[in-house]
């Protein structure tokens, strides 16, 4: 088992899907990133767009330049990106217990990452929610004080009234 820190630093966001690169899944399972892809174009039929898409350069150029172009090795073209479904879907193309295992293991922190998100954007709605008593509250306590004030005056000016009275 890898640590669940190894394959979440390996799951990037990219064109708004949380997708990993062939280069680290291969790592990952213990293959070379040719055989991956070998293996990938073998069944390309279970790899829809939205399952797993190339790079584009400036993409590419922009990973690049997040973590430094040494990491990268002599990679000539940009590097495939599978989704969430493009990775369970390897695990119908390859059969080691390496990669088997690896990949359960990628599932179960997909599912973690969706789950954080859920969360967070639950804690969100709730903040959302709070602000909006708030500010209600503050309309509130603003025309309390309003009233407030507006007794003390009316007060202050029957006070008068009845000095003014008694004065007579």
């Amino acid at each position: 088992m890898l640590p669940d820190e190894v394959i979440t630093s390996k799951i990037y966001l990219i064109r708004g899907e949380k997708v990993m690169l062939d280069r680290d899944l291969a790592e990952l399972y213990g293959v070379l990133t040719g055989n991956l892809n070998k293996a990938v174009k073998r069944n390309i039929k279970r790899f829809p767009d939205d399952f797993m898409f190339q790079l584009t350069k400036e993409e590419f150029d922009n990973l690049k330049f997040q973590f430094g172009t040494s990491s990268w090795g002599g990679t000539r073209k940009p590097p495939y990106a599978f989704t969430e479904q493009g990775v369970a879907m390897l695990s119908g193309i390859l059969s080691s217990d390496r990669a088997i295992n690896v990949n359960i293991q990628i599932m179960r922190i997909f599912t973690k990452i969706r789950e954080v998100l859920v969360d967070n954007l639950n804690v969100k709605l709730e903040i959302e929610e709070i602000k909006k008593k708030l500010k209600n509250q503050d309309k509130n306590i603003e025309l309390v004080f309003t009233y407030l004030d507006e007794l003390l005056k009316s007060k202050k000016s029957r006070n008068r009234e009845n000095r003014s009275v008694i004065n007579f």
